[in-house]
């Protein structure tokens, strides 16, 4: 006797139907399982057992083979107990045959016959579709994310016996068809709170126009922080095509109950400034999981206290960084994750934090306050775009200073200026200033004469790179588009270089 069904085994973000054969034959009772299981599948048999004989099932007393292919790819996790038990009572002749064809079965079972839920439901769905399955059997804990592919019918349960009932009777004892609303969430993180520091927030809103990396330096207390958090609220939402990209990837990740797989805000990823680099940018023995640079992929990547992070952590960040993805390969496999984020930095500007221009009694001494920064290295400091000094409030300024715009209106004027960025680069392979290939700004994208010879001046006196160069007209590009200029003015490039170098606007 021979049943099957189908499952599905997952390399990172890529996945590969996997078919389940059960034989039942004559023999000494016995459980054979082929096709290079981990330890979780290999302990699928006990799982598989109990669920069966506590859902009022029969476990054949005989010698039962279980053959997962192709043989030759390694699967992993405990979502294969699903579908090894209806293999199993198919074969037995539990279930009647054809209603298995094209149809997906994701789950771990539990003793008394529960389906509980597994991580990387949506990137499963999203390989199914493009290999032509669409229906598919997903735990009732992953319902919301599996209810994003509204190309597919999604079959949710609770229990085994509701998979039994619907392939018995075609029955469900849910409504499948869920209208699914990306609608954004509100953490209550306003601009609006934000007092004071006009040159923080005008770097925060050029971040999040252009896409670019930010440093910002200042004592503590003096906004950093909030300033960071606030910066996803100013983004424009996510498409339903970005909302599947980041939601696919937070399936992976353990992490993924803290974010509504539904959220169209953009992520926003604080790590602590004491993880590692597998902790940064992805990795693992046996499941390569996504690192907190994938987590942020098209949002926030904020680490405060960035000096006090470990030798290699955040030089870790410079391939992603220029290449939107990180690669890592292990004995296991090579996977890919997307990693297109805007990176915030946020540090002291001594080792006390006392430093500033004001005079609060730092008592750090130069060389001290040099190996202090020194700690964020040159390569990775000449991809951050923007540098400001956050200057802390006196008491009167705290009391006096006139709060700023609401994010909801800065988050007007940042769509305003995408949009005419996107017109721009309709036919472009990019979308955002940040990504201007250097080529296209000496031919195609260029400044006003006079911005172009004041920064060939700034160039022969060596106050600014060649790749400089080209981050300031990056940052201008979109200081022009927030101001509905046509192309840079030397106002643009000014302020841009200010933004660029760190200095006072």
């Amino acid at each position: 006797m021979l049943g099957q069904c189908l499952g599905i085994a997952l390399l990172g973000l890529d996945g590969q139907l996997v078919s389940v054969e059960v034989d039942i034959a004559d023999g000494l009772p016995g459980y054979t399982l082929l096709g290079l299981p981990d330890t979780a599948l290999t302990e699928s048999k006990d799982r598989v057992r109990s669920a069966l004989v506590n859902s009022g099932e029969i476990w054949p007393n005989k010698k039962v083979t279980v053959s997962l292919s192709p043989a030759w790819l390694p699967k992993s996790g405990s979502g294969f107990d699903l579908p090894i038990a209806i293999a199993l009572l198919s074969a037995h002749g539990g279930i009647p045959e054809g209603r298995l064809n094209k149809t997906l079965f994701i789950g771990e079972l539990s003793l008394d016959g529960r389906v509980q839920g597994v991580r990387g439901v949506l990137p499963s769905l999203i390989a199914a579709y493009k290999c032509g399955i669409t229906v598919a059997v997903v735990p009732l804990a992953n319902r919301l994310e599996a209810e994003l592919m509204t190309e597919m019918k999604i079959i949710s349960v609770g229990h085994l016996r509701e998979v039994l009932m619907w392939l018995r009777t075609g029955e469900s004892l849910r409504n499948e068809n869920l209208e699914c609303e990306y609608a954004p969430e509100d953490e209550g993180f306003d601009f609006s709170d934000v007092a004071g520091q006009p040159h923080a927030r005008l770097a925060a809103e050029v971040s999040a126009v252009g896409g670019h990396h930010l440093l910002l330096i200042g004592p503590p207390g003096a906004g950093k922080t909030m300033i960071a958090q606030r910066l996803p609220g100013i983004l424009p939402r996510l498409s339903r095509a970005e909302v599947l990209e980041v939601s696919a990837v937070h399936s992976l990740s353990r992490s993924h109950n803290n974010r509504s797989p539904l959220s169209s805000v953009a992520p926003f990823v604080a790590p602590h400034h004491t993880a590692t680099r597998v902790a940064m940018v992805g990795g693992g023995s046996s499941t390569i999981r996504p690192g907190a640079c994938s987590l942020a992929h098209r949002g926030v990547l904020f680490i405060d206290e960035a000096p006090e992070c470990g030798a290699g952590v955040l030089d870790a960040l410079r391939q992603p960084l220029e290449a939107g993805s990180i690669s890592i390969a292990r004995s296991i496999g090579s996977v890919s994750y997307p990693a297109q984020f805007i990176l915030i930095l946020a540090a002291n500007p001594c080792p006390c934090g006392k430093f500033s221009g004001r005079g609060r009694g730092c008592t750090c001494s130069s060389l001290q306050v040099r190996r202090y920064l020194g700690k964020l290295s040159g390569p990775l400091m000449d991809r951050i775009d923007l540098r400001v000094e956050v200057e802390p409030l006196s008491r009167l300024e705290l009391v006096k200073s006139e709060y700023g715009d609401s994010s909801a209106t800065i988050a007007e004027r940042v769509s305003k200026a995408r949009s005419v960025a996107a017109h721009r680069f309709n036919h472009e392979p990019w979308s955002l200033n940040a990504q201007i290939p250097s080529r296209a700004l000496q031919k195609k994208y260029v400044c006003e004469k006079s911005a172009i010879s004041f920064l060939h001046t700034e160039l022969d006196a060596e106050r600014l790179t060649g790749r400089g160069l080209h981050k300031v007209m990056r940052i201008a590009w979109s200081l022009a588009d927030l101001a509905l200029h046509p192309i840079p003015t030397l106002g643009d490039i000014r302020t841009a270089l200010r933004l660029r170098e760190g200095s006072t606007l």
